[in-house]
């Protein structure tokens, strides 16, 4: 194992994060609060700690996958860690445990949290608890890497580590060209919603915040109701962008090169807007009654499930007095997700995909022994590898699922609220049901618990292997 090209990398995260911490000092100093002293202090330490980590470059540049993987996993566990420190310090957030909890909520777009009343904390940790949402929703080691030649030609083996989806492909022959794409989309996206809520007279900071949460697929909400006290118009021009943003990137770059048919082609695309329409439809009749009339009901109808299929987690009422059919439809579109190459969370409509049409497969190979059968998607031919690996994540995450359930039911919360509560931080979803439903929060849980639950945040964001593979005792031996 290159540990030193790890520690590279790692070191470059952490002198990123540190000038990322600058910008909420910039917004203690609009807002003159005393807490931007902690995030400059904390920025300083991050600069120069990453400054002297990276001063010392690896002779050697080779970069496997399992280089890549470590280094993604440590380079987020470092993130969490140096990001929850100021909230900590500066009071806000006394308990490290709850303050990393937040943290790491933040980074990997879950939008769960342990605060009771939000709007007592400072402008400041508003803000970088939102920022972080807009850090870790492309993912940081993108960013990086469309900035810094870091590894050489083994470029790809970070972004397959970071990047969500089954497989994943450069949009251009090389792979930092791609990352530069893909943050010009992002960043291009952003600025457009943050215009649309400037017109519609919202306040900057509220639209700055509301932007980054929608962008990452977080969710963290400034005001104690979420979004349920904003206006019609930035309800619905942030269900638009929660959508926009659970679509796979790809899909983008061939609309801006004018391969418009192959764009409209994207089955995972296709099956995603489906899903959705669906499940507005079905939830807007069942909740009509709830409201004042049809139109009402299909807006907050199209806001939840907008939230909840992207992971996003922004709440506009507090849907669970919903019927059960409406409740039953958010809960399975939680482990639905978003689309594979977007910043949404969840198993991905992907992974879905081809796990129906193997299943498809299997029963017509029953019929037809003989029958060479393969299944495509986009028109292309999955390979046995993808299949594998889909198969496999598919059983690690219920595995993952069962033994968190199972922990923390040690707390002796009813099992819609231990079950959803794993549930919405394995998806990187933020709210559940019951004791965590919207109007809820996760701070009735316990140490142990929260700890669980900070694994599952992380393992849902980075897929899971590369967090796993921390514990394996290979992984960490000298060839």
């Amino acid at each position: 194992m290159n540990r030193s090209m790890i520690l590279y990398v790692v070191g470059h995260v952490v002198m990123l994060e540190g000038v990322m911490l600058l910008l909420p000092c910039l917004v203690s100093l609009i807002y003159q609060e005393s807490e931007g002293i902690d995030y400059l202090v904390m920025a300083v330490i991050c600069m120069l700690l990453g400054a002297i980590i990276v001063k010392h470059k690896p002779k050697v540049n080779v970069f496997y996958l399992k280089e890549g993987c470590i280094a993604t996993a440590l380079s987020w566990i470092a993130l969490s860690i140096f990001g929850a420190l100021p909230m900590c310090i500066s009071g806000d957030i006394p308990s490290f445990t709850d303050a990393l909890f937040e943290t790491i909520s933040g980074f990997t777009t879950t939008g769960a949290s342990i605060l009771n009343d939000v709007e007592v904390l400072s402008r400041t940790t508003l803000f970088w608890r939102s920022f972080t949402h807009w850090i870790g929703g492309m993912g940081v080691l993108v960013f990086l890497l469309s900035l810094l030649p870091l590894a050489g030609g083994y470029h790809m083996n970070l972004m397959k580590a970071e990047s969500p989806g089954p497989s994943v492909g450069k949009l251009v022959p090389k792979v930092q060209q791609t990352a530069k794409i893909l943050y010009t989309i992002y960043i291009g996206m952003t600025l457009f919603q943050i215009i649309l809520l400037l017109i519609g007279r919202i306040p900057l900071f509220d639209t700055l915040c509301i932007s980054f949460g929608t962008a990452g697929t977080g969710g963290f909400g400034i005001v104690n109701d979420s979004m349920g006290s904003y206006s019609t118009y930035c309800q619905v021009v942030t269900t638009i962008f929660m959508i926009l943003f659970g679509v796979n990137f790809s899909a983008y770059y061939l609309l801006l090169t004018k391969k418009f048919v192959q764009a409209f082609k994207f089955e995972e695309v296709r099956y995603y807007f489906g899903i959705i329409l669906a499940a507005i439809l079905v939830i807007g009749l069942n909740t009509a009654h709830l409201f004042r009339n049809l139109g009402e009901a299909f807006q907050q109808a199209a806001f939840q499930v907008g939230s909840i299929i992207t992971t996003t987690g922004f709440s506009s009422t507090d849907f669970s007095q919903w019927p059960s059919l409406s409740k039953t439809i958010l809960v399975l579109l939680m482990f639905v997700g978003a689309c594979a190459g977007s910043t949404g969370g969840g198993i991905k409509v992907s992974r879905i995909l081809i796990l129906c049409k193997a299943a498809k497969k299997e029963f017509q190979l029953y019929l037809h022994p003989n029958a060479v059968k393969k299944i495509k998607m986009d028109e292309k031919t999955i390979g046995h590898d993808i299949i594998r690996s889909t198969n496999i994540y598919l059983s690690v995450y219920l595995l993952i699922l069962a033994a968190s359930v199972l922990i923390i039911s040690l707390d002796n919360f009813d099992l819609i609220t231990n079950f959803t509560a794993v549930t919405a931080t394995l998806n990187n979803i933020g709210p559940g049901l019951e004791i965590v439903g919207p109007m809820g929060n996760f701070s009735s849980f316990s140490y142990l618990s929260k700890c669980v639950l900070i694994f599952d945040m992380l393992a849902g964001r980075l897929e899971i292997f590369p967090l796993m593979l921390l514990f394996f005792k290979g992984t960490w031996k000298k060839f």
